[in-house]
C-alpha cells in the first residue's frame, strides 16, 4: 500500500507523536500557564498596538497617559471594565445570560494547546527536564482547533437569545450565520494542507514545510484562509455584529462590566489563535525565515524558534489592524455573498485541483509541480479579481435615473434604496391656507414687518 500510493500515505500511517504525553504533571502545569500568559500578554499588547497604529494612520497621538508611551492603556481599560457596575437585565434568562460570555471565552483559550512554539524534539530543558516546545499534539490537531472554534459560536448565540431583547437576538443570529459560513471556507482551505502534508497534526505539518512553506505551494488556500479568518473573528471590514449603524450593538448590547470584557477578550484571543494557525499551516510555523535559515544553522534550535513564531504572529496581527484602519465596513448581504458565492466555490475548485496534482505525483508524473504552480496562479488571480470586484461593486451599484423606477414596496414590505437609487417623490397635500414661514429672532421678514407695524414697533 505504501509503495503503491507514495510517501504521503506512509507519513500518515507512521505518524510519530510519542514525544508527547511524557511530561510530569508539574511541567504540564507550567506549559499550560505559559500558554495562558502568552495569550493574555499578546492581547494586552495587541490592544495598545491597534490603538497606536490606527492613531498613526489617522494622524493622531493615540494612548499616551497610562504607562510609558501609553503601554499600560489596555491594562487600565481592563481594570475600568471590572470596576463598572455589573447589570443583569430583568427579562434575561439569568443562568444562560451569565454562562454565555464564559462559553465564548474558554474555547478561545483551548486552541493554543496544540500550537507548536518550536520543534517537536526535546530541544529545550525546563528545570532539568527535556521537553518539546508544545503543550500537546493530536493526530487530528487541526480538527480539534475547528471544534473549539465552533463551540465559541454557542456563547454568542446564547448571549443574544438570553438577553430577552430584540436587537441582541438579531446580532447573535447574524454573528452565528457569519461565523458558520466562513468556517466552511476555512475548513476547505485546511483540506489542501492535509493533502500535501499527509497529516492533521500541527507538529507534522510544520515539519513537512522543511523545504518550502505552503504559502508558496498553496497560495489560494492561504488567501481563502486569510479572508475567512477575518470574517470568523468579526473584525473590520466584516464586523457586522457590532455595527452601530445597523444594530444597537450586536449580541453583547445588554452586557456590562466583566461579562462584556470577556466577549472582547474572546475576540482578541481568537485573533491570536487564527494568526497562530495561519503561521503553523502556511508560514512555516516556528521555522526561521529563508535568509536567516541559509547561513545560521542554529536558527531552528533551542529557544530561537519561539522568536520566529512570535514575530510571524505579530505581523499577522498587524494585518488585522491594517485592515481596520483601511477598509470600510461592507453590507451584510455583500458579506454573505462573498462567503457563499466566491470563497466556497473557489475553495472547492482549488481542492479538486490539489487532489488531482497529488494523484499525479503519487503516480510518478514529474510535471505535477508545474501543473500546481500554473493552475494555482490562475486560480489565485481569479480569486483576487473576485475580491477586488467585490469591494469595488459598492461604488458601482445599479444606478437608476431617478424617474421613479425604484419601488420600495415591490417585495411586499418597505426596503431602503441601494446606493445610486432614489425614492420616488412623496405626494404631499397643500396646506389649508397658504402662509409664510416666520423665522424666529428676526424682524426683516414680511410677516414680522407687518406684525411690527400693526403693534406700533418693538417698544409697544
Amino acid at each position: 500500500m505504501m509503495e503503491q500510493f507514495g510517501h504521503p500515505v506512509a507519513v500518515l500511517a507512521q505518524e510519530d507523536l510519542s514525544m508527547f504525553g511524557r511530561d510530569p504533571w508539574w511541567l504540564v502545569v507550567i506549559k499550560a500557564v505559559f500558554c495562558f500568559a502568552f495569550l493574555m500578554l499578546t492581547v494586552l499588547f495587541s490592544i495598545v498596538w491597534e490603538r497606536k497604529v490606527v492613531a498613526w494612520m489617522q494622524l493622531r497621538i493615540g494612548p499616551n497617559r497610562h504607562g510609558p508611551w501609553g503601554l499600560l492603556q489596555s491594562l487600565a481599560d481592563g481594570v475600568k471594565l471590572m470596576l463598572k457596575e455589573d447589570l443583569v437585565v430583568r427579562r434575561a434568562d439569568k443562568v444562560v445570560y451569565i454562562l454565555a460570555p464564559i462559553v465564548a471565552a474558554i474555547p478561545a483559550f483551548m486552541a493554543i494547546a496544540v500550537i507548536p512554539f518550536g520543534p517537536a524534539g526535546n530541544e529545550i530543558s525546563i528545570l532539568g527536564h527535556r521537553t518539546p516546545m508544545q503543550l500537546t499534539d493530536l493526530p487530528i490537531g487541526i480538527l480539534y482547533i475547528l471544534a473549539t472554534a465552533s463551540v465559541g459560536i454557542y456563547g454568542i448565540v446564547l448571549a443574544g437569545w438570553s438577553s430577552g431583547s430584540t436587537y441582541p437576538l438579531l446580532g447573535g443570529l447574524r454573528s452565528c450565520a457569519q461565523m458558520i459560513s466562513y468556517e466552511i471556507a476555512m475548513g476547505m482551505s485546511f483540506a489542501a494542507v492535509f493533502l500535501y502534508s499527509g497529516s492533521m497534526s500541527t507538529s507534522t505539518i510544520v515539519e513537512s514545510q522543511q523545504s518550502k512553506w505552503y504559502v508558496l505551494l498553496l497560495p489560494v488556500s492561504f488567501i481563502i484562509y486569510i479572508v475567512a479568518m477575518v470574517g470568523e473573528t468579526n473584525r473590520a471590514p466584516f464586523d457586522m455584529p457590532e455595527s452601530e449603524g445597523d444594530l444597537v450593538g450586536g449580541f453583547n448590547t445588554e452586557y456590562s462590566s466583566i461579562k462584556f470584557a470577556m466577549f472582547m477578550l474572546a475576540e482578541y484571543i481568537n485573533m491570536v489563535t487564527v494568526s497562530s494557525v495561519a503561521v503553523t499551516l502556511f508560514l512555516g510555523g516556528w521555522k526561521a525565515p529563508w535568509p536567516i535559515s541559509t547561513f545560521w544553522a542554529g536558527a531552528n534550535h533551542g529557544w530561537w524558534p519561539m522568536l520566529w513564531f512570535v514575530i510571524k504572529v505579530q505581523l499577522l496581527l498587524f494585518f488585522f489592524i491594517w485592515l481596520r484602519g483601511t477598509l470600510p465596513r461592507v453590507r451584510y448581504d455583500q458579506f454573505m455573498k462573498l462567503g457563499w458565492k466566491v470563497l466556497i466555490p473557489v475553495s472547492l475548485l482549488w481542492l479538486m485541483l490539489v487532489a488531482t496534482v497529488r494523484a499525479l505525483k503519487n503516480e510518478g508524473y514529474d510535471f505535477s509541480q508545474i501543473v500546481l504552480y500554473v493552475a494555482g496562479g490562475a486560480v489565485a488571480l481569479l480569486l483576487i479579481s473576485l475580491l477586488v470586484d467585490f469591494f469595488r461593486r459598492g461604488e458601482e451599484e445599479e444606478e437608476t435615473d431617478g424617474d421613479g423606477a425604484f419601488d420600495p414596496m415591490a417585495g411586499g414590505f418597505p426596503v431602503p434604496p441601494l446606493p445610486g437609487q432614489s425614492l420616488p417623490p412623496v405626494p404631499r397635500r397643500r396646506p389649508r391656507r397658504d402662509g409664510e414661514l416666520i423665522v424666529s429672532g428676526r424682524v426683516d421678514t414680511v410677516s414680522d414687518g407687518n406684525e411690527t407695524d400693526g403693534k406700533g414697533g418693538d417698544g409697544a
